[in-house]
Parts: structure tokens; C-alpha cells; sequence
């Protein structure tokens, strides 16, 4: 579930200005300020069921948008490849060549 919820986190950070403002507000509330289903049905004047069925749709269509433009891959294969060149240039046998292939790496993620 924690791994869920942070996978989710990063694809609300993507790609939350493609969601409503009603999808926004209730991944803020059950995502980022831990309400449950219950108080935010209560705060809206919604049934939970609705507050349920929402939110599923909105973490389908973060799947959707990561499927489709993989924002969220390249952000963490950019990490990776940046680590790497980062232990490269600290290594006592650092080569320019291995440097220059991960720049290069890095440059065609996009």
C-alpha cells in the first residue's frame, strides 16, 4: 500500500495540472493530508461511494497520462543515469568516454 501511495504521489506531482480541480482537491485531502473517505465525503456533502469512485479514476488516469508520456520513467531513469555520472567523476579511474556516453544517455531520454 505504501509503495502504491508514493508511486501516486509522484504521478500527482506530473501530472496534476491535467486534473480538474475537484480531482486535485480530493487526491490532496486523501493523498497528501491522510483524510479518509468518510471526512471527505462529509466536508463536500458527498457520499463516500462518490469520494471512492473518484479518486480511482483519477489514479486510472495518472496511469493513463504515465503510459502514454512516461514523465515519470525518464524523471527516474535521468536520476539513475545522473548517479551513475556522478560515482564516474569521483572514481580514481575516470574515463571521458564513459562520461560522455552517459551525457549522451541522459540527452536522448526526452
Amino acid at each position: 500500500m505504501l509503495e502504491k501511495k508514493i508511486y501516486l504521489n509522484a504521478l500527482y506531482d506530473f501530472y496534476h495540472p491535467l486534473l480538474t480541480d475537484k480531482q486535485k482537491k480530493y487526491m490532496d485531502l486523501y493523498y497528501t493530508d491522510d483524510f479518509s473517505l468518510g471526512e471527505i465525503a462529509e466536508n463536500y456533502g458527498v457520499s463516500r461511494q462518490a469520494i471512492y469512485d473518484n479518486l480511482k479514476r483519477t489514479e486510472t488516469l495518472l496511469d493513463d497520462f504515465e503510459k502514454h508520456l512516461h514523465l515519470y520513467e525518464k524523471y527516474n531513469k535521468r536520476s539513475e543515469l545522473l548517479e551513475q555520472l556522478r560515482h564516474l567523476l569521483e572514481d580514481q579511474d575516470f574515463s571521458k568516454e564513459k562520461a560522455l556516453g552517459l551525457i549522451e544517455l541522459i540527452e536522448n531520454l526526452d
